[in-house]
């Protein structure tokens, strides 16, 4: 193989194990809620903790890279990843493997943008989109293989013996990145914003745990609303101080661009009903149905085989149809997807269950590859890691806001209804809560021209 392609290939393996990392804990959340002597809903927070992690350091990331190499940022961003797995691995308690998820998550942070640098330094820009393609094996797989992995090895063997599937890939993914990957910099990166930075991550970071904690079972709701009162203080202040810098770690004036705007504002809405789904649907098929860890990883790879469906038409899609139309009647197919879970009973046919899962996979899968090509259709080349930042960050976020909010009402839907233990009724209403979030990006998608987009969409010039 050419040598310019195993840069590539020693990405899509790290993204591949961070991948399938993020996707096999879900399936062994009601497991390790048994050992630490928690409800499986209170473990969403190291789910949260993690987005948290990936989502308020992705911001500075290109400029570590430019400033100490984007071969020791890769190799350092492993290094954590592994470490974090261990530390989880190792977890007696809830406190200890939230904190070692947060560590996974910044390893995780630094891994994907910095892997794409590294691509775009070592490959020719003729052969850019077939080396690009490498990295999309990871987003394919990854939810395929995490959840039967997961149970399998949460049935079979031991929950904590998952995180160990990191250690190996870590290690030997480091030794290749150090012996064929170039040790490349700038050699003035310039100043970075460290204030902005800790404004606008301490703040984040803030308002998603406070979120997450507002049910009171880990800390007072009066210590999460606060958290909550100082996040959005911080992210307050953040805006008119983005305004008056000239190169902000977030720079806002992005969201001015209407396609830019609609793809991160009303994507973000239709991603929190998408972050939601991996961390409800095992649940709900475990505690809710019953099933073992390992069939309801079997029923749950099915929503990745529909999203790889949707992927392979998604080019013709938007080529027929445009952003603005695909984005408004797939946000409504995609919430009726997310919705449709909800029906879930005892007794249902395991291959009714496995059907629905998979249907319930294609229109999400079409509305984010969607969102995410038509977030660069008016942005300048100069300008697209700028709002690359912006948009990657919204987006963590949003994931993990997802996973608050289906907690939330799962918690109230349980508390309601009066049960002592998870049933299956408790599940509907979550699901249809954050199906309607999917809804309510149309407003905002609407607003768009009917050609927005369509030198992206259609290879029309506008």
């Amino acid at each position: 193989m050419s040598p310019v392609f195993l840069a590539p290939l020693i990405v899509a393996c790290a993204l591949f194990m961070e991948s399938v990392d993020a996707n096999i804990i879900v399936t062994a959340l009601p497991a390790m809620a048994r050992d630490f002597g928690h409800n499986p809903v209170t473990l969403n927070i190291a789910i949260t903790a993690y987005v948290v992690g990936l989502g308020v350091f992705i911001p500075i990331c290109g400029w570590l890279a430019d400033r100490f190499s984007a071969r020791a940022v890769f190799r350092t961003a492993i290094g954590i990843f592994v470490a974090g797995s261990l530390m989880c691995a190792a977890s007696n308690s809830l406190g200890l493997l939230t904190f070692a998820r947060f560590v996974q998550g910044v390893g995780g942070a630094m891994m994907v943008p910095v892997g794409r640098i590294i691509i775009f330094r070592a490959v020719p820009r003729s052969d850019l989109v077939r080396a690009m393609n490498y990295l999309a094996i990871p987003a394919l797989f990854g939810p395929t293989v995490g959840p039967l992995v997961g149970g399998f090895i949460t049935t079979y063997l031991h929950w904590r013996m998952i995180f160990f599937i990191n250690v190996p890939i870590g290690i030997y993914g480091i030794y290749l990145a150090s012996k064929h990957i170039a040790n490349t910099h700038e050699p003035d990166p310039g100043p970075l914003d460290w204030f902005g930075f800790l404004l606008s991550a301490s703040g984040a970071a803030l308002l998603l745990m406070g979120l997450t904690l507002i049910d009171g079972s880990l800390t007072s709701r009066a210590n999460a609303l606060t958290m909550c009162g100082v996040g959005l203080a911080m992210l307050a202040l953040y805006v008119p101080y983005a305004r008056r810098k000239e190169r902000p770690v977030l720079d806002l004036s992005f969201l001015k661009i209407p396609t830019y705007h609609a793809s991160v504002v009303g994507g973000s809405l239709f991603r929190i009903g998408l972050g939601a789904v991996p961390f409800l649907l095992p649940l709900a098929l475990q505690e809710g149905l019953g099933m073992s860890a390992f069939h309801s990883g079997l029923i749950t790879c099915a929503s990745a085989l529909g999203g790889a469906v949707s992927r392979s038409t998604a080019t013709h899609t938007l080529r027929r149809f445009g952003f603005r139309t695909v984005l408004i009647y797939n946000a409504a197919f995609a919430g009726l997807a997310i919705a449709a879970y909800g029906v879930f009973h005892p007794g249902m046919p395991t291959w009714a269950i496995w059907t629905i899962v998979l249907v319930g996979g294609i229109f999400p899968a079409l509305q984010f590859t969607s969102l995410n090509s038509m977030i660069y259709a008016d942005i300048s080349q100069a300008d697209a890691g700028r709002a690359t930042s912006l948009g990657s960050v919204v987006q963590q976020m949003s994931l993990g806001l997802g996973v608050t909010v289906a907690g939330l009402v799962l918690h109230v839907s349980h508390w309601a209804q009066g049960h002592q233990t998870m049933v299956w009724s408790d599940f509907w209403p979550a699901f249809v809560v954050v199906g309607l979030c999917s809804f309510a990006s149309i407003p905002i998608t609407r607003r768009l021209p009917p050609g927005a987009g369509d030198e992206v969409a259609r290879g029309k010039r506008q």
